[in-house]
């Protein structure tokens, strides 16, 4: 088969299944498989596949139409411009959490700061920061230990050091940290997800009734810190309607509204900056 038949073939089986993004997830396998640029793919549609290449073509159009996230597939995705690997075990990092390592690049945090990765999963927020904030010293948290060897093997191909914890969120944490990042579980219990979601794992997504159960918890373990252990910014992410409940949240435990960007909101502890 030449690739221009496959593309069209893995296309309409997608398409069939309900998979949006059909055509673009059929060229990034192929790109994978064949190890071919897309640009290339294109230009010459009349290349034949060899048999080997096609058999793992088609299993992956299969695994891919019964709606398993394409980056658990390929095992990797990107995130901030570099490619971190994934599985089950972990959430596949999304686009709009590139907007937490945005809030925390402009934060004044000095030179050597202390940032934890709280619930890092695949390890993605911590390493970026780790990577992005020159003398950072980063610890990553997590309660599942499958998901913290796919962090941890992150830092490693990123040639990053940071401190990997299997940990629930910051309870008996005695750390100080300059800045936390909290992109906990925030979906409804009874919030429909898609179906490619349905193969995620349900304790990286859903948190209570309204979503905020995680934070609940963040939040009064925070509040119950020493003053000198409280950490001074907090950023997390949550959906835009749960933004003023969990604004209300960080206030009780003495921090206020900093800024909003897109899914992210930037807390910074009253103390610090108003005492």
């Amino acid at each position: 088969m030449i690739t221009q038949s496959f593309l069209e073939h893995g296309t309409k089986i997608l398409q069939q299944h309900g998979i949006e993004t059909a055509r673009l997830d059929v060229l990034v396998l192929m790109e994978d498989v064949l190890g071919k640029s897309r640009g290339m793919l294109l230009a010459h549609p009349e290349m034949k596949i060899a048999e080997p290449e096609l058999t793992q073509l088609n299993k992956y159009i299969t695994r891919r139409s019964s709606h398993i996230p394409l980056a658990y597939i390929r095992g990797k995705v990107m995130f901030y411009g570099r490619e971190f690997l994934v599985n089950n075990h972990v959430l596949v990092p999304r686009p709009e959490t590139e907007a937490i390592i945005e809030c925390l690049k402009k934060l004044p945090l000095g030179g050597t700061p202390r940032i934890a990765d709280v619930g890092t999963g695949s390890g993605c927020l911590g390493i970026t920061a780790a990577l992005e904030i020159f003398g950072a010293e980063v610890f990553l948290y997590d309660i599942d230990p499958g998901a913290l060897q796919v962090a941890e093997k992150n830092a490693q191909a990123r040639h990053v050091m940071v401190h990997a914890k299997q940990q629930d969120l910051l309870k008996d944490c005695n750390e100080q940290f300059d800045a936390i990042l909290a992109n906990l579980p925030y979906v409804p219990e009874s919030y429909p997800i898609n179906e490619a979601a349905k193969f995620e794992p349900k304790l990286a997504l859903f948190s209570g009734k309204d979503g905020l159960g995680h934070y609940r918890m963040l939040w009064e373990q925070i509040d119950v810190m020493a003053d000198q252990q409280q950490p001074t910014h907090v950023i997390t992410e949550s959906m835009p309607e749960q933004h003023k409940e969990l604004a209300k949240l960080a206030q009780g435990a003495g921090y206020r509204l900093l800024s909003i960007e897109g899914y992210a909101q930037q807390f910074v502890r009253l103390s610090a900056t108003e005492d």
